[in-house]
């Protein structure tokens, strides 16, 4: 693998500390025993407590079936009694007279309000949850006692498919499903009919027939003392699995699979996305079957309560592991740390003072000879910098030195010149000018001056160069308030000014413009020397971008602009120097870059 592809692979692993890592195992020891222990023992408690309310619900359902089948037993009775075992009286005399076989063969108003009184007391005596019926196939009236409900007399179901089927069949008696009591003007009313044939004692002959309608509801007797949610999760389904009890009657006649669809018959299932505990008991005597079924999450609240203790228990035994392993943690990594803090200071170049990692392991031993390298690279460090220091005054020494003879030789070479072509007060004016930047050049011992002593230079020069060039040169100085006393490496705007005389004005014989503009820019200086020369051709501002750019590379040992750069790089950076950009036919501009410093400023960096 490349090196570079091993970098891309560090750079791409995130950085986990080993205190994480140390607690990420502490955690895992204590708490997935304890997990598994705490589910185990809630799945074993749930299972139990899953059969234990399964053994109670089957009671409930068994009970409740005994309870409804006696009720309807007791209706049975009633019918039998009243229809052939209770005469007119209640007397030995007239045992041979049946009031309601004597109503369906003479149905006068004397036999009517017998039959009434009789069976009304029956209906009392349950508590006005069934009413009778008595259809009379032996050409009389029909009667119909009903204690709380209006009777809709315009009903007779001689037609109904169900009472047909009774006529033609064997069965003396019938139970049929809960369906609607079309009898009563209430329409909503569903009830259970018990119908029994009605035969005349004397000969056998089939009178009418009487039904009992048994007010569903009477199921609420027995269901009452259930809670609210298992007693509305009741229900009693027929031989086609289909409702004729449930609390909420709008169900009844409704297929159960449509309702609940369970699954199983029996135990745990699931309906809707929910767990059930259901349970089913049929009837003895009676094709009905009755479902009792309850969601797991409300079987009980032990269940609720396990689970919140073992919440309790897993949160203490989670908040007891977390400090536990933050503690050893901390005991482990505590040294490695401070080994760590004494490496970021020995970045920061503080090589002194690190302090002592108290451990008697191998961390301890890495941090003294941690200790002992930090001091052997203080020394080290001390001597490059020494003697990068040194190197860079020699370099800066040695460009200076570079300027002053090629510059004396330009400008004596102009006097020599004038003093053939002109008179002798031109020569007096170059000379002074000639005197005072020798003077200006020799007097600073330190290479920082004044941006106001470069600006001076810069004037001399021009008087010198507009000797040789008829005055043809202006100079325009446009100076922000506050930036004269800015201090500057001396002699770097001088080359830059030369450049543009030389190769941008020299060549065109109409008035040269040397504008140098000073201001703030972010948090330093720049300085803008623009002329209104031939400019610069592309090949050869390519050549000198490239030179400025590389000037540490190719050691420019030459006075002009890589002069400047390399000097500026030299003080202040790489942030700072010279760039530059130029229009053939229109003129060049070079911007310097430069910190703002002061006098105060450069003494206190020089003390420090």
């Amino acid at each position: 693998m490349a090196e570079g592809e091993v970098e891309g692979v560090r750079k791409r692993r995130h950085f986990i500390s080993i205190t994480s890592k140390l607690m990420v195992i502490f955690l895992c020891i204590i708490i997935i025993p304890v997990t598994v222990m705490s589910v185990n023992s809630y799945l074993s408690s749930q299972r139990l407590l899953e059969r234990k309310y399964t053994d109670l619900l089957l009671d409930i359902t068994r009970q409740s079936n005994i309870q409804i089948s006696e009720y309807l037993k007791e209706i049975e009775k009633i019918t039998l009694v009243s229809s052939y075992g209770m005469n007119r009286y209640s007397s030995l005399v007239y045992q041979e007279e049946y009031p309601i076989q004597d109503y369906l063969r003479y149905s006068n108003d004397e036999n009517e309000n017998v039959v009434y009184r009789v069976l009304m007391n029956y209906i009392l005596m349950k508590d006005r949850l069934f009413s009778i019926y008595i259809y009379n196939l032996n050409g009389g009236r029909d009667m119909f006692i009903h204690s709380t409900e209006p009777i809709d007399y315009s009903y007779r179901p001689l037609e109904e498919p169900w009472f047909q089927a009774f006529l033609a069949s064997d069965d003396k008696v019938r139970i049929l499903d809960t369906r609607i009591d079309r009898q009563i003007r209430n329409k909503d009313k569903y009830a259970v009919l018990h119908a029994r044939k009605v035969f005349d004692m004397s000969n056998g002959k089939l009178l009418g027939v009487m039904v009992a309608s048994i007010d569903i509801s009477f199921i609420d007797l027995f269901t009452n003392r259930l809670q609210k949610s298992l007693r509305s999760n009741f229900t009693i389904v027929d031989q086609n699995n289909r409702i004729i009890y449930h609390a909420d009657q709008r169900l009844i006649g409704r297929a159960f699979h449509e309702i609940m669809p369970f699954r199983d018959e029996e135990g745990v299932t699931k309906a809707f996305g929910i767990d059930y505990l259901v349970v089913r008991n049929p009837f003895e005597n009676l094709p009905w079957t009755s479902y009792l079924y309850t969601p797991l999450s409300e079987i009980s609240s032990e269940g609720k309560i396990l689970k919140q203790n073992l919440f309790i228990l897993a949160g203490l035994v989670l908040v007891f592991a977390s400090f536990t392993s933050i503690f050893l943690s901390n005991v482990i990594t505590r040294p490695i740390k401070k080994l760590m803090r004494n490496i970021t200071r020995v970045e920061k170049g503080l090589f002194d003072n690190l302090p002592v990692v108290d451990s008697n392991d191998e961390i301890g031993q890495l941090s003294q000879r941690f200790n002992q390298m930090s001091s052997e690279l203080k020394r080290l460090v001390s001597r490059i910098q020494q003697e990068e220091e040194e190197k860079a005054l020699a370099e800066i020494r040695a460009l200076q030195s570079q300027i002053n003879p090629h510059f004396l030789y330009n400008t004596l070479g102009s006097v020599k010149w004038i003093a053939s072509m002109q008179k002798a007060d031109k020569i007096v004016e170059i000379t002074e000018a000639l005197i005072s930047m020798l003077r200006y050049t020799a007097k600073h011992e330190r290479p920082m001056v004044t941006l106001r002593e470069e600006l001076d230079n810069i004037r001399n020069y021009i008087v010198i160069q507009n000797v040789r060039y008829y005055n043809r040169i202006q100079l325009q100085i446009h100076v922000e308030d506050g930036l004269l006393e800015n201090l500057m490496p001396k002699l770097i705007l001088q080359p830059i000014v030369e450049n543009a005389i030389f190769h941008g004005l020299a060549e065109t014989e109409e008035e040269g413009i040397i504008t140098v503009r000073a201001y703030r820019y972010e948090d330093g200086m720049r300085i803008e020397i623009q002329d209104n020369g031939v400019g610069i051709d592309e090949s050869t501002g390519e050549w000198l971008h490239r030179e400025l750019q590389e000037v540490e590379k190719t050691q420019a040992a030459g006075i002009g602009l890589p002069n400047v750069q390399r000097r500026i790089r030299l003080y202040f950076g790489e942030r700072y120097g010279i760039r530059f950009y130029s229009t053939p036919g229109e003129g060049s501009t070079f911007v310097i870059s430069l910190p703002d410093i002061r006098e105060e400023t450069w003494e206190e960096g020089l003390s420090c």
